[in-house]
């Protein structure tokens, strides 16, 4: 799944537990939401050591 699904996902567990009282539903949702900003991040964080490393390269040529 990508991070945008994973994200509403996450709200929609969050929002359900809310809504019925299930702290656990609730926190399963959080959490999924968490799981997707740090997966998105990473996801940035290494598209930009590639431009870096390829910036790189061309300098060196």
């Amino acid at each position: 799944m990508n991070s945008a699904m994973d994200k509403a996902k996450g709200k929609l567990k969050e929002v359900a537990g809310k809504i019925s009282g299930n702290e656990r539903l609730e926190s399963e949702g959080r959490t999924d939401q968490v799981k997707s900003k740090v997966r998105e991040t990473a996801k940035n964080v290494r598209e930009r050591a590639e431009g870096i490393r390829d910036s790189l390269k061309r300098d060196r040529s």
